[in-house]
């Protein structure tokens, strides 16, 4: 059984104010009730190139509000096919005010891939970012732990 929104703090909505700068451009929906993110749509056709990376327009520009960040991550579907994020996942600083782009990369079969207007391109989540102090200190101050310095692929095989 799943908590209720009021003991979980689902009930606390966030504004994001969101211009539409293109007439073709959509509003991100979240394709499902407890989707996780908001769809995200191309408002040009744009061809893909195998080992390049395009700029997908949305249409959109976004406030998001101070405390936040915007998180634009691949379609799992279109991940499958070989259209991926380069970056894993952008990040939309809260004051970034240009418009809203999803960076595509064509690792699948054949020479390109074709992104329609109006296909999903992506999926919008938005994150709460920490205030964060730096406190320097000499690295003997800092705690030990079992890893200690192990680097890449050092608690595993992968």
């Amino acid at each position: 059984m799943f908590p209720c929104a009021a003991q979980t703090g689902m009930d606390e909505a966030i504004e994001v104010r969101i211009a539409r700068i293109h007439p073709d451009s959509q509003l991100p929906v979240q394709g499902s009730d407890l989707a996780a993110g908001f769809d995200l749509r191309s408002v040009e056709r744009v061809e893909v190139r195998k080992g390049t990376t395009e700029m997908l327009p949305t249409g959109l520009v976004l406030a998001i509000p101070p405390g936040w960040e915007g998180q634009v991550r691949c379609r799992s579907g279109l991940g499958k096919r070989g259209l991926i994020l380069p970056n894993g996942i952008g990040t939309i600083d809260a004051d970034y005010r240009g418009e809203l782009m999803v960076l595509a990369h064509w690792i699948g079969e054949g020479d390109s891939f074709v992104v329609e207007k109006g296909e999903r391109i992506g999926q919008l989540l938005f994150k709460r970012v920490p205030q964060i102090r730096f406190v320097e200190v000499d690295r003997e101050a800092l705690e030990g732990t079992d890893r200690g310095e192990g680097g890449f692929g050092s608690t595993g095989r992968f």
